[in-house]
């Protein structure tokens, strides 16, 4: 999609118009047609190069849906220019035409690429405010993109290649270390998990550090590539689709990316644990105790619970390597409790400091995600005890899954850090089978924007 600004208006352009009352002009047409005023209606007058969309209230994350829904109206036609007139500019025009626009097509054997340029006409508008818009968006689509993409064709190995193409093209630094290195640092719990694959785990270390940064900020993404359930094999049904477990370390991506993109003036560590969750004869097993890098014992009794192990040696990891740590956020899909919990839309954010959480949930309104805090307490921790090492890792109860997954990996933040932290358990939003508000069918690149925003918030 290209995005003008402020160019003349063709005669063959399509006008998006996103309305809370019937205008005039299509009153009569609208009684026709019974088209009323309900969030998300949709009137095409192709007769008239119009597209309206309807809200009871507009604000700036309804109109984001409505470019969404008009674009995906226009992907269904042959127009290739439309235009829409605003008083204010807001970014959101720009992030919702291009994620409605996305199309995940790369498998169809019979593609059908469509172009559409967008003019965007208002009085007060900048064009780095557009570019701006469009790097957001793009990181996004960016994360979709590996999501969607295939575990034959999305491996550890491959991550850290594109990890790799993000730091070269972006001029920021990326490490990659694989098995020798976790044996060699006694990062047990992570190099068990990969242990049957015949992919090698990847632990990933991505470094944006603009000159005079106001913070160090860690994020830290769970990239299980793809998750069978080791030995604790899931069923068939909830295998299909784990090829999206690896989403909080594709959001870590796409954040580094924006990140740099967007050249904002914080210092900014991207950690990911890229692995394959498989069975076979080396696979780690239900009763084995593993160790992770800050010497835990963990008693493993359920090889499906294997995101957190990645994540604890992922989180050591980040504070040895990385001092004097301002916050630290991690994304993982980590939990069906969450989203049997919050519904499949909605982020559940973790940790021990209310108002930090508050300002993570704050962070999703503002850009239109949703998110809710969910909190811990001294009881759940409990059910986390193990007779025979420091911790196991499953609770002894079914309830409250979400926060003792949440508390467990607590275990491996130190003491010093934890009213700096927060989890961010993306296991309903990241992958969903529908369309819902700017997102498509599958991956969705939830994280991104909410963890731009709570960034920016942090000067404030």
């Amino acid at each position: 999609m290209k995005i003008e600004l402020n160019k003349k208006i063709e005669n063959d352009s399509i006008g998006i118009s996103i309305v809370d009352s019937i205008p005039d002009s299509i009153k009569d047409i609208s009684k026709l047609l019974e088209y009323k005023i309900e969030d998300e209606s949709v009137l095409f007058l192709p007769e008239q190069n119009k597209i309206f969309v309807a809200f009871e209230k507009i604000s700036s994350q309804n109109t984001k849906v409505a470019m969404a829904i008009a674009m995906r109206k226009l992907l269904t036609t042959n127009y290739t220019k439309a235009h829409i007139i605003i008083d204010d500019f807001h970014s959101e025009v720009v992030i919702g035409a291009m994620l409605g626009f996305y199309k995940f097509d790369k498998y169809k054997s019979k593609k059908s690429p469509k172009n559409l340029t967008l003019n965007i006409v208002s009085k007060n508008i900048e064009k780095k405010d557009i570019v701006d818009s469009q790097h957001i968006a793009n990181s996004i689509m960016t994360v979709r993109d590996i999501v969607n993409t295939t575990p034959e064709d999305f491996y550890p190995a491959i991550m850290a290649k594109k990890a790799q193409t993000i730091a070269k093209e972006n001029d920021i630094s990326c490490e990659v270390m694989g098995d020798e290195y976790f044996i060699a640092n006694n990062m047990g719990a992570i190099a068990a998990v990969g242990r049957a694959s015949r992919h090698e785990s990847e632990l990933i270390h991505l470094s944006y550090k603009p000159q005079n940064p106001k913070k160090k900020i860690v994020l830290v993404g769970k990239g299980l590539t793809y998750d069978s359930g080791g030995l604790s094999l899931k069923p068939s049904d909830f295998m299909v689709n784990m090829k999206s477990d690896k989403g909080g370390g594709a959001v870590v991506l796409g954040l580094m990316e924006a990140i740099a993109k967007l050249q904002l003036p914080y210092e900014v560590h991207g950690i990911v644990g890229a692995v394959e969750n498989m069975v076979g004869g080396d696979a780690y097993k239900p009763d084995d105790i593993l160790t992770a890098k800050n010497g835990k014992t963990i008693e493993v009794k359920n090889t499906d619970a294997e995101g957190r192990l990645v994540l604890a040696d992922c989180l050591c990891y980040a504070q040895d390597a990385i001092a004097d740590i301002d916050y630290m956020v991690d994304f993982a899909t980590l939990t069906g409790a969450c989203v049997v919990g919050v519904g499949s839309y909605t982020t559940g954010i973790m940790g021990h400091d209310d108002r930090l959480k508050h300002r993570m949930v704050k962070s999703a309104m503002n850009c239109g995600e949703e998110a809710t805090s969910l909190p811990f307490n001294r009881y759940l921790k409990k059910q986390l005890k193990s007779e025979i090492a420091d911790i196991s890792n499953i609770a002894s109860s079914r309830y409250g899954g979400a926060l003792t997954a949440g508390l467990f990996l607590s275990e491996f933040v130190r003491d010093n850090y934890k009213q700096k932290w927060l989890h961010c358990d993306i296991a309903g939003p990241s992958f969903v089978e529908e369309i819902w508000g700017v997102n498509p069918h599958g991956a969705s690149g939830v994280g991104v924007h909410m963890c731009l925003e709570f960034i920016k918030s942090l000067d404030s």
